[in-house]
């Protein structure tokens, strides 16, 4: 026979409510034996009956140790708790205050900018206008100083250039002798020998002895 599913609800039968508190109590009882041993756990257990009849068990040799040990722990899991809410709501506060600090940060950028000025007094609009000329103040000084830099900058790599310049001169200038030394000497060709001849052009002439 299948068991039908008990209703969670208080039984109204005087009987059948004593008969169900002993077995459920029997068996709660044994469950909790089974935790302590199987589980090595600390186990304590205390129940009353309907008429205020006390029913007990405990896995250590007294009760009272188990209680006190859960009244200690009751006790600082209480204060942790206090200490996470103070934590909590000091985190909250923090919050709030640097929720209220970007919101200014935000209204000041808004007036730097030139916007929202509406709701600005003169004192406002004053402390704003100083405000923009000490920046703009400390922007122009910060230009000059990198405009120096720079210039520092390009007086040393012009001082280099003009080392450089007058070393390739010199090494330029010493380059003519250099080649005069090293070049090997060329004597001229040898002149044509000049050899005199007597070049007589027409008929042989004739002899005053009679010969032909």
């Amino acid at each position: 026979m299948v068991r039908g599913k008990t209703e969670m609800k208080r039984i109204e039968n005087a009987t059948s409510r004593q008969v169900t508190f002993s077995k459920r109590r029997s068996g709660l009882l044994k469950k909790a034996f089974e935790l302590s041993v199987l589980c090595d756990a600390e186990v304590a257990l205390i129940i009353f009956s309907p008429k205020g009849r006390l029913y007990e068990f405990s896995s250590s040799s007294v009760i009272n140790k188990t209680i006190e040990r859960y009244l200690a722990n009751v006790k600082n899991l209480a204060i942790g708790r206090k200490t996470m809410e103070e934590n909590t709501q000091h985190l909250k506060d923090e919050t709030a205050e640097l929720r209220k600090t970007i919101e200014l940060l935000e209204d000041s950028k808004r007036r730097l900018l030139g916007e929202s000025l509406d709701s600005c007094s003169v004192e406002e609009l004053e402390q704003v206008e100083q405000l923009l000329e000490r920046s703009l103040n400390n922007i122009r000084a910060r230009k000059n100083t990198l405009f120096h830099e720079q210039i520092d900058q390009l007086k040393e790599q012009e001082k280099k250039l003009m080392q450089e310049n007058t070393r390739l001169r010199k090494k330029f200038e010493m380059l003519p002798l250099q080649l005069s030394v090293n070049l090997p000497t060329v004597r001229p060709p040898a002149q044509a020998m000049e050899v005199e001849t007597a070049l007589f052009i027409g008929p042989p002439s004739t002899t005053t002895n009679g010969g032909i």
